[in-house]
């Protein structure tokens, strides 16, 4: 476990946020959709549109998955992970009647899709402790 745990969970977190990111690419493919482009508008201040928005997350979402499962920038692909995870969250705030069915007690599925990214954040955490040690063995 001490010699592929870290690998494992790096590269099982990377499959998450390809599969979900590339799901984003094909309207009408991801559950999260409607919240994920919602909360954009909102955050941006209407700015960037969802037909825009979508593809942005699904971007960044595929590069992290990508990121971490092929090692590539690790401390790169792990700072845009904690700020997508950051947005993530918001639409327990900003649309508490949507992701949740009794505040705070009862998330609705769309609520505990994203009370789950805790673990996300987690992994990345664990992941990111790493990193400089990697760096470390490698000089």
């Amino acid at each position: 476990m001490t010699e592929n745990g870290i690998r494992l969970l790096r590269i099982s977190l990377g499959v998450i946020f390809l599969w979900f990111g590339f799901l984003k690419f094909f309207p009408g493919s991801s559950p999260a959709e409607q919240l994920a482009t919602n909360t954009i508008s909102i955050l941006t201040f209407g700015i960037i549109k969802p037909a825009v928005s979508i593809y942005m997350l699904a971007a960044m979402e595929t590069l992290i998955g990508l990121g971490l499962i092929f090692r590539i920038f690790l401390r790169t692909t792990l700072l845009i992970l904690f700020f997508q995870m950051l947005g993530t969250v918001t639409p327990l705030f900003l649309f508490p009647a949507e992701t949740f069915t009794l505040v705070p007690i009862s998330p609705t599925l769309e609520g505990q899709y994203i009370i789950k990214n805790i673990v996300l954040v987690s992994a990345g955490i664990v992941i990111g402790s790493t990193v400089r040690k990697k760096a470390e063995k490698i000089n």
